[in-house]
């Protein structure tokens, strides 16, 4: 009896340890979990952004409204580099020489065969050529794959949430915002439920979305996350 009692106590004692442990150790990995999962959505959320801002440069202040046509202009848009060879120097800005006026000179003695205020100006060694680079090379790495901006990470295919509103002022002026987002449910899948939940009253009593997102549909942020 004695030995059957001494059993008991040992597996009620291994049972506590490991209450204790769990009660400990669930939050911390929860939350290094939660950090490692929420740096490769912020990640896929700023490339996401990044493309945004440049639909909107080259669209006339309008988004994008959807992850086709977003995607599409990553694939297949190009953007103006400017090389850059030789500066104006102090004397030649202080006599009024601008940048503009020399590109000009120099394009036009290039295509008239005359170089004669070429050398007068002093822009022998002055150029600016504007090459065409396709986006996906200037603004991401190398291998980037543009159709994975609609996908959430660790959100088993789930997409992104992609809001978009045109709207216009009383003065006609035209408005363009954008929300894309994903709330924990979906990314945090398969971790601790009530981690989850008490991380959602959190948010509910500060007014904070319960996930990520870039954007807003509500005021102009310039497509700021609401981590930043």
């Amino acid at each position: 009896m004695k030995t059957v009692f001494n059993i008991v106590l040992g597996l009620c004692v291994i049972a506590l340890i490991y209450i204790c442990y769990n009660s400990i150790m669930g939050p911390i990995n929860f939350e290094e979990a939660k950090k490692a999962r929420e740096e490769a959505v912020k990640t896929r959320l700023i490339d996401i952004r990044k493309a945004q801002q440049e639909y909107k440069n080259a669209h006339r202040g309008r988004y994008a409204d959807k992850f086709d046509v977003l995607i599409d202009f990553v694939k297949t848009q190009k953007l103006p580099f400017v090389r850059k060879e030789g500066e104006l120097t102090d004397k030649q800005l202080e006599d009024g020489l601008t940048e503009k006026q020399a590109v000009e000179i120099v394009n036009r003695a290039e295509r008239t065969g005359r170089f004669d205020e070429v050398k007068k100006m002093g822009l022998e060694k002055f150029r600016r050529d504007t090459m065409w680079v396709a986006i996906i090379d200037t603004m991401y790495p190398r291998g980037f794959n543009a159709d994975s901006m609609r996908f959430v990470p660790y959100g088993n295919g789930a997409e992104f949430e992609f809001i978009i509103r045109n709207d216009s002022t009383a003065s006609g002026a035209a408005v363009s915002l954008y929300e894309v987002r994903t709330p924990y449910e979906v990314y945090l899948n398969g971790l601790n439920e009530q981690e989850i939940i008490n991380q959602k009253d959190l948010d509910s009593k500060t007014g904070r979305y319960s996930g990520l997102m870039v954007g807003s549909i509500d005021a102009p942020n310039n497509g700021a996350g609401n981590w930043e």
